[in-house]
């Protein structure tokens, strides 16, 4: 049997009764679709989701974003929630509404998170060319915009005739539900083909179970890692986001509380052991703590589990000093199982610690690292309590502010942020409790990310409290996501941290010997030429309070602990608007990060800056040695 269905209704159905399953528990590979209608995809896909909302049939629920990068980023925050087993689509107009979506794109792709991006295309009949918002390449007729997304996805195609449709579909689902390939998907839909109408057989629309299986690493590969680890002295396990994709905690409290072996967490790892873990040791890396750097500076055996091993993580390959280091690596992707000449456990991160740990025959290491997590722990509470006490602090430290979050924070409630200095300040200071309760999108760090990704997370975890920390940067970036999360009476709690300026960028500006030029938000000064004139008379709360939020001001931090408390017993979303003090106040992780200073200079604040870079390159390093051999 066959049904005749346009490919906007084609796509929805199939959509509908796509399921992942791991471990035995079946969910909806795709949960609904996240869009913006224009003349591309209004009488197409939007026809179609219009029509299933009538109907009831099938089921597939639409939601309506403010801005077509912001509900990708919706997206990535819903299924990294749900450990990449069930995903959202995304539907957008033709040209700038589908490139719009490219920086999504790349973003869940560089994270390794499955979303379906639907973006609308010129004509295939190519009887009306040029369209309105086509790009003409003189040099190919097949060529759209849409093209750009080809690098940015795990999985591209363009449906050219209603027939391509179940082969690109089905191409689709495998990539969305494969671990070690997903990212982001595009298939990408002409106007005038979505519309059209073509006769599919049935089987397309039967449900279709997509297991996620648990690869256990080859046995041989095991056994040589053991030997490794067995014979190491000072090992250390980096925990990345893998072990939480794969549900790894326990495995992974078990293989170090047997093994002695102290635990570092990446951004997206945090939260795979509990901050007060026997075996934890905090972040690892440019922003990570000084106990967990001295541990990887003497390490002779690195664990790297579900890591991919970003610059932020080694330090750009500083952090990890001894020349006779090796890596052993567990990963779902045999690309990451590989890094920095690694002997690679290609599989599943539970499986692969289950497997591992009877391996190494009751090995078990001494360590001498609790005194100075002790001690870092106290430095941490210092760094809470800022420069005074509460109510007296104006403005108060950013470090303030993330204390009086965490202590707000239940312990399944999740803290989100993406860019500027709240990333490296979270992962040296953040005590999180629970494996979901950490949210920084630190893989592609995307400014304005963190209220669109908070709705994400909320749709997928409704029954957690969620925080948006958010810059005076990141929010001015993108904050019309608060007006969908209105419409949708999701409740959000939103703590704009108000800056004046890029702290981040500047900061660093001022360490590369650029005197934090064009990183503050002031009038230009006419007889300078700089930003150094009086503060822009912004209000970012009574902005956000145009959106449809209900807005709180602190001044102080016994104003922002009174909001938060507030925020809580809210039924909706609620923004706290607090001024910080703009220079650092977290504690140094006793790293480094490589951003080249400028070689040549008149400016003797970069010649002095070239100076410090250049001592702080003699500590990198290849990695080239083998890990494997003896």
């Amino acid at each position: 049997m066959k049904q005749r269905l346009t490919v906007g209704q084609a796509v929805v159905r199939f959509l509908a009764n796509q399921w992942t399953e791991r471990d035995g528990v079946q969910q909806r590979t795709v949960a609904g679709f996240v869009g913006i209608f224009g003349h591309g995809n209004v009488a197409g896909i939007g026809q179609a989701l219009l029509q299933a909302q009538r109907t009831g049939a099938p089921d597939m629920p639409y939601r309506l974003a403010r801005n077509e990068q912001a509900m990708v980023h919706t997206a990535v925050g819903y299924t990294r929630m749900r450990n990449r087993l069930s995903a959202m689509a995304c539907t957008a107009s033709i040209g700038p509404g589908s490139t719009n979506m490219l920086t999504g794109a790349a973003l869940a792709s560089v994270n390794r998170l499955p979303v379906l991006l639907l973006p609308s295309d010129v004509f295939a009949g190519r009887v009306a060319s040029p369209v309105l918002q086509e790009l003409e390449d003189p040099r190919a007729g097949d060529v759209s915009v849409n093209d750009a997304f080809r690098p940015l996805s795990r999985f591209f195609d363009r449906i050219w005739r209603p027939e391509q449709l179940p082969q690109a579909l089905l191409g689709a689902m495998r990539v969305l539900t494969d671990p070690a390939e997903t990212g982001a998907v595009t298939v990408c839909l002409p106007q005038d083909v979505q519309a059209e109408a073509y006769e599919y057989p049935d089987e397309l629309f039967a449900k279709r179970v997509w297991h996620v299986p648990r690869h256990a690493p080859d046995q041989f590969a095991i056994e040589r890692a053991a030997g490794v680890i067995r014979g190491a002295q000072r090992p250390l396990i980096i925990a990345g986001g893998g072990v939480i994709y794969s549900e790894a905690s326990a495995a992974l409290d078990r293989f170090a509380r047997e093994t002695g072996i102290p635990v570092a967490d990446t951004q997206a790892g945090k939260g795979a052991l509990s901050w007060d873990h026997p075996n934890a040791v905090g972040g690892v890396g440019a922003t990570g703590s000084p106990v967990a750097n001295r541990l990887a500076r003497n390490a002779d055996v690195v664990i790297g589990v579900g890591t991919r091993y970003s610059d932020f993580t080694t330090a750009s390959r500083s952090a990890f000093q001894r020349p006779d280091v090796r890596f052993v690596n567990l990963n779902v992707t045999g690309f990451d199982a590989g890094k920095l000449s690694a002997l690679p456990l290609v599989g599943d991160a539970r499986t692969g610690l289950n497997a591992l740990l009877p391996a190494l025959h009751g090995r078990r290491f001494a360590g001498d690292f609790r005194a100075e997590v002790t001690a870092w722990n106290a430095t941490v509470d210092h760094a809470y309590r800022g420069k005074g006490v509460l109510g007296v602090n104006d403005p108060p430290t950013q470090a303030e502010v993330i204390g009086v979050v965490n202590e707000a924070c239940g312990t399944r409630d999740v803290v989100v942020q993406a860019a500027g200095s709240l990333p490296g300040d979270l992962q040296r200071l953040w005590r999180a409790r629970d494996p979901k309760q950490y949210h920084v999108e630190y893989g592609y760090s995307c400014m304005g990310f963190e209220i669109a990704g908070a709705l994400g997370i909320k749709l997928a975890e409704p029954g957690r409290e969620v925080f948006a920390l958010v810059g005076d940067g990141s929010y001015l970036m993108m904050a019309q996501e608060i007006a969908t999360a209105v419409a949708e009476d999701v409740k959000l709690i939103v703590i704009i941290v108000q800056n004046h300026g890029f702290a981040s960028i500047g900061a660093l500006s001022e360490q590369v010997g650029s005197q934090r030029f064009g990183t503050g938000y002031r009038f230009r000064n006419p007889r300078s030429g700089d930003y150094d004139g009086a503060r822009l008379p912004i209000d970012l709360a009574a902005n956000a309070e145009s959106l449809g939020a209900s807005v709180i001001r602190c001044r102080t931090i016994a104003d922002l602990v009174e909001g938060l408390k507030n925020a809580r017993e809210a039924d909706r979303l609620t923004v706290l608007h607090i001024e910080t003090d703009p220079q650092p106040s977290a504690p140094s992780s006793e790293s480094w990060w490589d951003v080249p200073v400028a070689e040549v200079a008149t400016l003797q604040s970069t010649r002095d800056a070239r100076a410090e870079y250049l001592a702080g390159k003699r500590d990198q390093r290849h990695h080239l040695r083998p890990g494997g051999t003896g």
